[in-house]
């Protein structure tokens, strides 16, 4: 078993998917930081400084014990956080177009070989047929 398991691993599709998964933790960490450090500040600049995260329908409020501490924690629909994340979806996807539409433009396009043909071609068929009733 524990040969099986060592071919499995050692084929070509797992190594490449192992690398994959590391590049797309990776690129994640790199196109989140783009957004949160680089794009979210454009965002609420051109939206007057608001922070989308700090939006919530408070349905219960935090209750306080004696001493201060929090008793009870508050109940809130952050909706502001669902904006964040839906402004961090769209800035990703067009950051993602924008890499896709580059790259497609940079790779070298092959020509496809022409394919060949499976049997006789028309003009072959039609000759044969035109021998064919000479003889006849």
């Amino acid at each position: 078993m524990l040969k099986e398991f060592r071919d499995f691993i050692m084929t070509g599709n797992v190594i490449d998917l192992a690398v994959a998964v590391l590049l797309a933790g990776a690129v994640g960490l790199v196109v989140n930081g783009f957004v949160n450090d680089i794009m979210m500040p454009f965002v609420g600049y051109f939206t007057g400084g608001i922070d989308f995260s700090d939006f919530k329908l408070v349905l219960s409020e935090a209750v306080l014990a004696e001493d201060g501490s929090v008793a009870t924690p508050e109940s809130a629909i952050r909706y502001g956080a669902w904006i964040n994340s839906i402004i961090n979806l769209i800035i990703v996807g067009f950051v993602l177009f924008m890499i896709v539409k580059s790259y497609n433009k940079v790779r070298t396009k092959k020509e496809a070989p022409a394919p060949e043909p499976k049997g006789p071609t028309q003009e072959e068929l039609l000759s044969e047929i035109r021998d064919l009733l000479k003889k006849k």
